[in-house]
């Protein structure tokens, strides 16, 4: 039998398989389109009678991931223009109290969904958890930023979707006082940064970044370069009313031609942060929802009373160099000078050199510690609340294991989803589900107390849960190259 639930904005009704209740596609927002495109999030209009909530509602307009991604990161894209929805996953809607896990989904703010099958949250309500997951608006409809018009759309979008939790969600039998936020890559930015904004207080207890920090926020300036130069190849004025003339679907395939030219030639005098980030769609210091960096927010004490969970993939940026073969033409002179770009001197990557390893291996290292692994530590060191780190590191055998633990391979582990379709070509044919099974149980279990089952990181220990077929703790991975860092990262 089927449940209603009834919502601020009208009832619902949802499917249940087992023991588990979905209830998906439920709108958080109004449609970000017609006069609200653009805009600050507004309210849903309420509905008379019960609302279907058995399939997954429309995505956020996006481009596909451009070959060789697409076959290694599975996308859904439902089309229509109720995109700011949510899904709703719980073992129980009669219970009280249950914790609450809500995904914000990655994709550098241009790409995702809520809808892949890696992130079905009925494993988590499985055991004990209602699973919340949420679409928010990408690229130049959720980031591109306005001198006219609001700011960070797709933040306050994410914002918007954590307050109809905060509201509704006792009504499917979560506890809106016990509230995990997490997400992946620029899902694990956007949590960072949330975590960071006074707005965001008490609308969640925890808080878990999945290789993504605290560094990746873009200057007005910059940002600014970034409008006009779209608005320039559109033919439009910079402006709300210019953006708004172009259709959705035109602005996806400039925008998408604007990325790959700063990719081309990512010139820092013009570019600023972004020809080293790759993010030209991303949060903003506007002064209003954004006035500081978020490390600098948690240096004065922003989200202290938030637990923290955070960690990186032991190879994070193998992902966007073994399949397209780019990691085999690099050579010691373009990994030099780009290591000169990061602020490394000679001495600097060669601690991270070794007797086997390639220039394009080495790349790859100094790369995904300048993005991913250190920002994680830097924000882990700067939160005043209790902090977690992790490390995944087991090797997909992908493209004969190249591929090694790269960016997004922990997905499908940490929602113990391995088996739905559209992961097998970046995890392999035989992944071990042992190991789904323990990071699985250690995000459950920091969402019940903010424990996921080993020590706290500090400065004096470093301890670091490394995720592999044998799991454990280790004192401060990677020392040497870590220290390399210090006063440049």
């Amino acid at each position: 039998m089927d449940d209603v639930i009834t919502t601020s904005s009208g009832s619902v009704r949802g499917c249940r398989t087992g023991a588990i209740s979905s209830f998906l596609g439920i709108p958080y927002a109004a449609p970000p389109f017609g006069a609200a495109r653009l805009a600050r999030p507004q309210p849903p209009e309420p509905w008379d009678g019960v609302r279907d909530a058995s399939a997954f509602g429309p995505t956020a307009p996006s481009p596909s991931f451009a070959p060789p991604l697409d076959a290694l990161l599975p996308d859904v894209q439902v089309p229509g223009e109720d995109c700011l929805n949510l899904n709703v996953w719980t073992p129980d809607v009669g219970a009280a109290g249950l914790p609450v896990m809500v995904w914000i989904h990655g994709g550098a703010f241009r790409n995702g969904s809520s809808g892949v099958p890696w992130y079905y949250g009925d494993r988590f309500a499985r055991d004990g958890i209602v699973c919340v997951t949420l679409n928010y608006r990408l690229g130049c409809e959720g980031f591109l930023y306005l001198d006219d018009g609001p700011a960070n759309r797709g933040l306050l979008d994410q914002l918007a979707a954590l307050e109809w939790v905060h509201t509704n969600i006792r009504a499917f039998g979560g506890d809106p006082d016990n509230v995990t936020v997490f997400g992946v890559s620029a899902g694990a930015m956007s949590v960072v940064t949330l975590l960071s904004v006074p707005r965001s207080a008490g609308l969640f207890r925890r808080a878990i970044a999945q290789s993504g920090a605290g560094h990746q926020v873009l200057t007005p300036d910059t940002a600014r370069s970034v409008t006009r130069e779209l608005a320039r190849r559109l033919g439009v004025d910079p402006t709300t009313e210019g953006f708004a003339s172009v259709t959705p679907d035109r602005l996806i395939v400039e925008q998408r031609q604007l990325s790959d030219a700063i990719d081309a030639e990512p010139d820092p005098h013009r570019w600023g942060e972004i020809g080293l980030d790759k993010l030209p769609f991303a949060p903003v210091l506007d002064g209003e929802l954004l006035v500081a960096r978020p490390m600098e927010r948690f240096a004065a004490g922003s989200g202290g009373d938030v637990d923290l969970m955070i960690g990186t993939n032991r190879d994070e940026l193998r992902l966007y160099l073994v399949p397209n073969g780019l990691i085999d033409f690099i050579d010691d002179g373009a990994l030099a000078g780009f290591a000169a770009r990061l602020g490394l001197d000679p001495f600097g990557t060669d601690v991270y050199a070794s007797t086997t390893a390639t220039p394009g291996e080495i790349f790859a290292d100094v790369y995904t510690d300048w993005y991913f692994r250190i920002p994680a530590i830097r924000t882990a060191e700067a939160h005043r609340g209790r902090s977690h780190m992790y490390e995944f590191a087991w090797r997909s055998p992908a493209f004969g294991g190249r591929l090694g633990a790269c960016h997004a391979l922990e997905v499908g582990f940490v929602f113990d989803t391995l088996d739905e379709p559209g992961g097998g070509p970046l995890v392999g044919p035989a992944p071990p589900h042992e190991l789904a099974t323990a990071m699985h149980a250690a995000w459950v279990a920091f969402a019940h107390t903010g424990d996921p089952g080993w020590d706290a990181y500090a400065a004096d220990g470093r301890a670091t849960m490394r995720f592999d077929e044998a799991s454990s703790v280790v004192s401060d991975p990677r020392s040497a190259q870590r220290a390399v860092w210090d006063g440049i990262r």
